[in-house]
């Protein structure tokens, strides 16, 4: 049986036939990207709503706001590689019945559609403030590039964590009108855990990729990939460490993450690297670890003691 990752089951299933192939093509079937696109938003949400008084409403708005923007960009994104890669996926066992690489659906279907998700996507943007605005524009440009990378470059995970987590700075931007060194190194830490999971999950088509040429840091660290995901997720850990101690916070609060790197450390034990089912079972995981890590910042937010606040704002 050949290997895929699409599913032909559950809500997807009971879809009109002939809309099933584009909600494949957005991914809806498989939910862990919107989710791992959307957590830092919300990370970056909670963390900033600290900096402000009577901020709760708007966290909630603004959490809404970041759940539609992850499920309709994570969609526009995906379609955008498909776009890209149509031809490559019909080499590869795990993309090749997706919908443009198999004619499901043709180009300029897919670009009706893409139209569509990205004009909504922008109404909801116009929702937040100025600089978040700007920031979501300008990730546009990683968003239709990130695709030529695992051409060019072995580090195209490194690519996917500059583009994947924008919403670590949006999502205070949106809150707090401004940026700090709070969500800077929140963004460098969401970078770190990307570049992780992607590795685990590049390694369910090292064979193939290997065969028609495609780079990735799955090929590239080889049987030493469990050294290197592991040194991403530690730097993951400091660096999320540096962003809440930035916000004055007392250093007895960092202790809470203890909670994520034990999931870290669970994920690294159960990987199997030679089984395309293990690679997969690991990576959605970080859907849990990303909500472990916004139950730590949620009892940062609202119990840790309010000391003020001593990163500088880059208006």
């Amino acid at each position: 049986m050949t290997y895929t990752d699409i599913k032909h089951e559950g809500w997807i299933s009971k879809l009109p036939l002939n809309w099933q192939p584009y909600a494949i093509l957005m991914r809806l079937d498989r939910p862990i990207g919107w989710w791992l696109l959307l957590l830092p938003g919300w990370w970056s949400i909670i963390l900033g709503a600290r900096q402000l008084e009577e901020a709760g409403g708007d966290a909630i708005r603004l959490m809404i706001y970041f759940f539609i923007g992850a499920v309709l960009m994570r969609g526009a994104g995906c379609i955008i590689n498909d776009m890209w890669d149509r031809d490559l996926d019909k080499s590869v066992a795990r993309t090749a019945n997706r919908p443009l690489a198999s004619g499901q659906v043709n180009l300029f279907q897919a670009g009706v559609l893409l139209f569509f998700l990205l004009f909504t996507s922008f109404i909801i943007l116009l929702q937040t403030s100025f600089l978040a605005i700007g920031l979501g524009i300008l990730s546009l440009f990683f968003v239709a590039t990130y695709p030529y990378m695992k051409r060019i470059t072995w580090w195209p995970q490194a690519f996917l964590g500059m583009t994947f987590n924008f919403g670590a700075l949006m999502g205070w931007a949106a809150i707090t009108h401004s940026l700090s060194l709070t969500p800077l190194m929140l963004y460098v830490a969401a970078f770190f855990w990307t570049l992780g999971y992607d590795t685990i999950y590049a390694h369910q088509d090292k064979e193939d990729d290997a065969l028609i040429g495609i780079k990735s840091t799955a090929r590239l660290f080889g049987d030493h990939s469990k050294i290197w995901v592991s040194i991403f997720y530690i730097l993951m850990l400091i660096f999320t460490g540096l962003s809440v101690l930035s916000m004055n916070i007392e250093p007895n609060w960092l202790a809470l993450l203890f909670l994520p790197a034990c999931h870290l450390v669970w994920q690294i034990m159960r990987w199997d690297m030679d089984d395309a089912q293990s690679s997969l079972m690991i990576f959605k995981s970080n859907r849990d670890l990303g909500l472990i890590m916004m139950a730590c910042f949620i009892a940062i937010t609202f119990l840790s003691p309010h000391i003020g606040f001593s990163g500088a704002a880059l208006q």
